[in-house]
């Protein structure tokens, strides 16, 4: 007896010291955890902030539509941040404020007093004058780290109080007064599964929950729960009850959005309120905490009728306790659940774009920092303008797909928009379902250029010494090929047409001139112009690349003409202007930084030229819907057997590149001008940008020219025109002129270009 009592001591001294071991472990996992870094937070990015200031030129509608984006609610009367009282010609808009890296922008109440689509005035509540506010930026998306958890943390302040009233009375009643663990729940579950026969209850306090989510699993196990009791015990013991609250707002699940978990009521609230979550009000918050019970049961989106119930049910609970009045509860019953009706109404919104954004990013950063360290990245996207050029692309292949039947029943398009003067991407669309998260077709369709290269093929001539009246032979060609064969070009008319003056080769994009021209000068030379205007890679050094038979994609043709839009300045294509940790500290900034390529002489020729092209060329249908006093430039571009569209062009202070074509690389009913032209149009309508104006250059000099000869002539004589040339290089010989005869040329370029 006495063997076996000294047995079972050591037995008991042995799983005391392995018992012992196994607290001192579970305490170091308890408070390592807590105190580090208790989430891998997803890097957010955001678009760009509107800024508001007197003077300014605003689209109301636009205006609208942004504040709807960022949740803000159309009231009678906005008394709280996040609401707005909208009227004809004025709009009174409480601002949440925000806080920029370079300064803290406050909530206040702003008076916008509108005379059309101009703000002419901005006044806050005193009446006073403010000469700019900005908006905070739309949440676009994040980075989320491989378990695809997503969470906005908040501070146990930033909470309702009808809030943590709601998860006490609700998940435990005792939180305040218990140890971690809550042995009379403990027994009350154990009594409920031995009657059931099965585990079904686990009176777990909110302690135990915060436990099982961060540290362990949700297996509903013994071994879990045994696990679960010391645990909560040991938190409870080192950290205060505010703390661990705070910590459980932060973590607890409350719901799905698609691939990505979300996790906490800051989350939770964007994601079905569309609202930050000090803005919600009553009947808000107790849906948010009836969800805690089971997010998928009682999602609200799929099963109302149950998400209704159970918020009543917390709405009953919380006037049972003398929590909140009757007549409150009655009034919350009253209210819908106000779901957005989107699960967000921005964030994933644009997946083409913060592609752009994740690739910038991957540069610098690597996969473990973007995806936990929770860094703010700030960017260049415009949602006005992506708005338009979504809705631009979308509504033009409608409108082909109902002309030409199934032919184009899948084409497809790719868009990027630019800001001309500072390179920043306003816009990005990767396909006409904007929102598909799969091939970005803006970043990564490689398709025949076609004629998009032409005015690398021209700028490349002009520095060779050619000029805008130089007469290029479009007579049929042959080239012969190493492979004994012949590459022998044709005008998209099957026509040729004589000598032809060098801007009207560029504007009416004849193929023999332009080969002519290419084979004149040498490959090397239009090589090296199209690495200069942007191209990163080498082109193959085939006599095709003339003509446009190398891929790009949508992206590497903007860098082209997004550099002959900025006169010559090269500048990074930037979607990023700033990234900052997760405290607001400056990490990267990514300055205007421009190199001069070309020079202002010769772009400024070749600009007129482009310009040529929608006045007078392939693009001149532009000038069907848009304003004639509305100056732009651009190319029309198709590729070999008509399988690509594109269009590239700019006004002052817009520049966008369209392709449309078919993924199988099936042949179009169309060219550019009947395809991309139509898209890159209809976004200009939309965006009604300012007209683009060419400096004249110190070097330039302006001649009146005879077309059919390319000698010097007087503005009374009849064919002539006005052409800018370099200093030295005009010609030098009169063409004759009879001087009673009228000049019929057209001379819109007079107020562009002078």
């Amino acid at each position: 007896m006495k063997k076996i009592l000294f047995l079972l001591l050591k037995i008991s001294l042995l799983g005391l010291v392995l018992g012992g071991i196994g607290l001192i472990y579970l305490d170091m996992q308890v408070k390592n955890k807590f105190e580090g870094k208790r989430w891998a937070l997803p890097a957010k990015v955001y678009a760009r902030p509107l800024e508001l200031y007197a003077g300014q030129v605003l689209d109301r509608a636009a205006l609208k539509q942004e504040l709807k984006g960022l949740g803000y609610r159309f009231v009678n009367r906005a008394d709280r941040p996040g609401m707005v009282e909208w009227a004809s010609s004025r709009a009174r808009v409480h601002t949440r404020g925000f806080s920029f890296p370079d300064s803290d922008e406050p909530p206040r109440k702003l008076m916008l007093n509108f005379s059309g689509n101009q703000l002419m005035s901005i006044r806050d509540e005193r009446g006073k004058n403010v000469s700019l506010s900005r908006l905070e930026p739309i949440l676009i998306g994040g980075i989320y780290p491989k378990d695809n958890e997503d969470r906005d943390l908040i501070r146990l302040d930033q909470a309702p109080e009808a809030l943590l009233s709601a998860l006490i009375q609700i998940e435990d009643r005792e939180y305040y007064n218990h140890f971690g663990i809550s042995l009379k729940g403990i027994a009350r579950a154990m009594v409920v599964n031995v009657k059931a026969g099965r585990f079904i209850q686990g009176g777990s306090t909110l302690t135990q929950q915060l436990i099982k989510n961060f540290y362990l699993t949700s297996d509903r196990t013994l071994a879990r729960k045994l696990m679960e009791l010391p645990m909560a015990v040991l938190l409870d013991f080192h950290y205060s009850k505010d703390e661990i609250l705070e910590a459980y707002l932060n973590e607890v699940y409350l719901g799905q959005a698609g691939s990505r978990a979300v996790h906490g009521f800051g989350l939770a609230s964007q994601y079905y309120f569309a609202q930050p979550i000090n803005e919600l009000k009553l009947h808000q918050v107790a849906l948010l905490a009836g969800l805690v019970k089971g997010p998928s049961y009682y999602d609200p989106r799929r099963h109302p009728k149950r998400a209704k119930g159970r918020r009543d049910l917390v709405l009953k609970v919380l006037q049972e306790q003398g929590v909140i009045s009757m007549k409150a509860r009655l009034d919350a019953e009253k209210r819908p659940l106000g779901i957005v009706k989107q699960r967000s109404l921005h964030k994933g919104a644009y997946p083409a774009y913060l592609d752009l954004v994740k690739r910038q990013l991957r540069e610098e950063y690597p996969e473990e920092v973007l995806n936990s360290e929770g860094l703010r990245v700030f960017t260049s996207l415009n949602p006005t303008v992506q708005a338009h050029s979504e809705s631009a692309l979308a509504t033009t292949v409608t409108a082909l797909q109902k002309r030409y039947g199934k032919p184009v029943k899948e084409l497809q398009g790719g868009m990027v928009v630019t800001d001309p003067q500072t390179g920043e991407v306003l816009a990005l669309v990767g396909g006409r379902n904007a929102r598909y998260q799969g091939f970005n077709r803006a970043l990564d369709a490689q398709r025949s250029i076609g004629s998009l290269v032409k005015p690398a093929v021209y700028l490349a001539g002009l520095e060779a010494g050619y000029t805008l009246a130089t007469l290029l032979d479009d007579q049929p060609v042959s080239v012969p090929l190493p492979n004994g064969k012949s590459w022998v070009p044709q005008n998209f008319d099957h026509v040729s047409h004589g000598k032809v003056p060098y801007f009207r080769a560029l504007a009416k994009s004849y193929n023999q001139s332009t080969a002519q021209l290419g084979m004149s000068i040498g490959l090397d030379r239009v090589i090296d112009m199209l690495q200069r205007l942007g191209i990163s890679r080498k082109p193959k050094p085939y006599p095709s690349l003339l003509l446009g038979a190398e891929s790009m994609s949508p992206f590497e043709i903007a860098t082209v003409y997004q550099t002959i839009a900025a006169n010559g300045f090269r500048a990074p294509m930037r979607a990023i202007r700033l990234v900052t940790d997760s405290e607001g500290v400056e990490l990267s900034r990514y300055p205007f930084d421009v190199k001069q390529v070309v020079s202002a002489e010769n772009m400024h020729l070749i600009q007129y030229a482009l310009q040529a092209v929608t006045r007078e060329g392939t693009g001149r249908s532009v000038y069907n819907r848009l304003p004639a006093g509305l100056n732009v430039a651009g190319k029309t571009g198709t590729s070999n057997d008509q399988r690509d569209s594109w269009f590239a062009g700019f006004a002052g202070d817009r520049m966008a590149v369209v392709w449309l074509g078919l993924d199988d690389n099936g042949k179009l009913p169309f060219t550019g001008s009947g395809g991309a032209l139509k898209v890159w149009t209809e976004l200009m309508v939309k965006e009604q940008p300012h007209s683009f104006m060419s400096v004249q250059p110190e070097g330039i000099e302006y001649y009146w020219i005879e077309e059919s000869t390319g000698l010097l002539s007087a503005e009374q004589c009849e064919g002539v025109r006005q052409l800018p040339f370099i200093k030295g290089t005009a010609p030098q010989d009169y063409a004759e002129c009879a001087d009673n005869k009228q000049n019929e040329s057209v001379d819109w370029f007079k107020r562009w270009f002078r």
